[in-house]
């Protein structure tokens, strides 16, 4: 594995990272379709031995799950010095007022909850999930200075914004002599370009990297066009590009095409695809198989040609750019919806009497 320096910092990480979301006790919450811990550890074990040294994952995924397996795992297979965690914060883990989006109250206690969870002393890459539209963004970025200055997180990164959002981030954190976002966690694949207008020329001039997430469009490059999953049913009700299916179609088209040529795996050509981006710092690979990992790492040797990425590319047409989506009402009912948790409940715990019993809080 040759390992790269993420962005303009010292950071040592793998061109690939595992995408923790599909570990986790589906029982727990959100994703549905989630492995249990035996078989997520596996596959932790297999990236590792693959030479992988990053991996992803986040608060929200099956209510802290994730970040549990991921950190127990990590704990027994790897030196801690040698394996890059990132994860994410936004999205509420508890009832009540308080326990969702980006406000200084909300980051230091979800950065304690996720290294508990986690198992270690600190975090090395911490990313904002989204803009929280709520909270101003200087108590935000101040926040996440000092949970770097304090020793609990080594890194910072951002996700899913507009442009100029990230942009005013960036200069207010240089302005105050804040730690500075290091990465932008977007989604980018041969069927979602729109990042390619605006955010990647922003990412380049600022010496940010990008690490994409849902690099095989949830899949869809990775199967011939219509192919059904069980993922892919579970997600049906998000009708994902609907609107772009002609295109779309092409595109995929176009993959299995080179992928039949060079008789190799579709996935393999979508992922060297990115490799030709050098904003691109890291594909995050959702793996659910050991084979998704070894297609992956495979994909590294991969050079496409440019008429071959010119045939990929000729298809595309524009669509709307869902980037930037950080309406704080769509966010509330997304991560409401996800984890089952509302801001609007104010949990109220019993009062305990002198004798040790506790008192109801019913009438």
């Amino acid at each position: 594995m040759q390992y790269a320096k993420l962005g303009r910092t010292g950071l040592d990480i793998s061109p690939i990272c595992i995408g923790c979301m599909g570990f986790g006790d589906p029982s727990r919450g959100y994703p549905s379709w989630s492995l249990d811990e035996e078989a997520s550890r596996r596959l932790i074990r297999h990236a590792l031995e693959a030479g992988i040294n990053f991996f992803d994952t986040a608060n929200l995924y099956s209510n802290g799950s994730s970040e549990e397996i991921l950190g127990r795992s990590l704990k027994d297979f790897a030196h801690r010095e040698n394996v890059v965690i990132a994860t994410k914060l936004s999205a509420p883990m508890r009832d009540g007022p308080n326990s969702i989006g980006l406000s200084r109250k909300a980051i230091m206690t979800e950065v304690d909850m996720s290294l508990k969870r986690l198992g270690t002393d600190y975090i090395d890459l911490y990313q904002i999930h989204r803009r929280d539209r709520t909270t101003p963004w200087e108590e935000t970025l101040e926040a996440l200075n000092d949970v770097v200055k304090a020793g609990k997180v080594r890194y910072l990164g951002a996700s899913s914004m507009m442009a100029w959002e990230f942009g005013k981030a960036l200069h207010l954190q240089k302005s105050n002599g804040w730690a500075r976002f290091v990465s932008m966690q977007d989604t980018y694949n041969l069927v979602d370009r729109e990042e390619e207008r605006e955010m990647h020329a922003l990412c380049i001039d600022e010496g940010v990297q990008t690490i994409v997430y849902s690099p095989l469009n949830r899949g869809r490059l990775a199967r011939p066009w219509g192919a059904i999953t069980a993922r892919a049913e579970a997600e049906a009700v998000y009708n994902l590009g609907a609107a772009t299916a002609d295109s779309d179609k092409l595109i995929v088209d176009a993959v299995g095409a080179i992928a039949e040529e060079r008789g190799v795996g579709r996935s393999m050509i979508a992922l060297a695809w990115l490799r030709r981006n050098r904003v691109v710092a890291a594909p995050i690979v959702g793996a659910l198989k050991a084979e998704h990992i070894d297609d992956a790492v495979a994909s590294l040797s991969i050079s496409l040609t440019d008429d071959e990425a010119a045939r990929l590319e000729a298809p595309y047409t524009p669509r709307l750019d869902h980037q930037g989506v950080s309406d704080p009402a769509m966010l509330r009912r997304a991560a409401e919806a996800a984890t089952g948790y509302s801001i609007s409940r104010l949990p109220v715990r019993a009062a305990p009497l002198a004798n040790g019993r506790q008192l109801s809080s019913a009438p």
